[in-house]
Order: structure tokens, then C-alpha cells, then sequence
């Protein structure tokens, strides 16, 4: 394990793997996080920077969650993220339906690539034995 500072109090702490939070922020984030997920649940055309103003949270940080799949704008909002593949305005996650698929498909055709040929124990000649050196 590695012992950094907290990105948020700036305590020591044991870090293992993800974001550079102590344990204590951590529950300080999640406990944000369901506080702004029910108010995004009871005013649901509330805009994202109303949502950051009213939770005191960052836009950054909500934009996170978005990216994260954790949050989704509504359908009918005018606010939503850009596509890292494409560019096309999307609502939740990093990549369109369509990006998706193709990232999906590229992958799985990498999968079954043919697998370099290899020889075996049965098909060695004779002289390919192991040999050992008397001292």
C-alpha cells in the first residue's frame, strides 16, 4: 500500500487504488451524492448549475457522476455531454449508443483473432530430446 495526502482534507492515508480520498471524505462524497440524487428525483427539470448551487457541489463533480453512469440528465433537459467518440450530445455516460457498439465489435473481433500456431510435444523429431551432462 501507499501512504498519500487526501485530495480533500489533506490527512495521510493508506491509498489502495481510485480517488485520492480518505475514507472519511469518501463517506463525506457519497453522503453528497445521494443528497444531490434526491434532489435531482424531486425537481427534475432543475438545471445543472441550480444542482450544484443548491448541494454546494461542483459542476466538475456532477459532470463526474454523469460520466460515471451514476447520474442521467432527463430527456427533456437542453443539458447534456458531448460523446468522446463522436461529438453527439449524449445524456449519461461517456459514449453514445452507437460508439458503444462499434467499441463493443471492435473488441470482440480482437478476441477472435486466430491464435499463433504452436507446436507440440508430439510432433518433435527424434533428436529434439532432453539431454543431461554427466559430471
Amino acid at each position: 500500500m501507499e501512504v498519500r495526502n487526501c485530495k480533500g482534507c489533506g490527512r495521510l492515508f493508506n491509498y489502495s487504488a481510485g480517488t485520492p480520498l480518505c475514507p472519511a471524505c469518501m463517506r463525506e462524497l457519497e453522503d453528497k451524492f445521494h443528497e444531490v440524487k434526491q434532489y435531482i428525483y424531486d425537481n427534475p427539470g432543475a438545471s445543472i448549475n441550480q444542482v450544484a448551487e443548491e448541494n454546494e457541489v461542483s459542476i466538475q463533480q456532477l459532470k463526474r457522476w454523469v460520466r460515471e453512469e451514476r447520474l442521467e440528465f432527463s430527456a427533456d433537459s437542453a443539458v447534456g455531454l458531448e460523446c468522446e467518440g463522436c461529438g453527439k450530445i449524449i445524456r449519461t455516460g461517456r459514449y453514445c449508443g452507437l460508439c458503444k457498439d462499434k467499441l463493443a465489435t471492435s473488441l470482440g473481433s480482437a478476441y477472435k483473432a486466430e491464435a499463433p500456431v504452436t507446436s507440440s510435444m508430439n510432433s518433435m523429431k527424434d533428436g529434439a530430446k532432453m539431454r543431461f551432462f554427466e559430471k
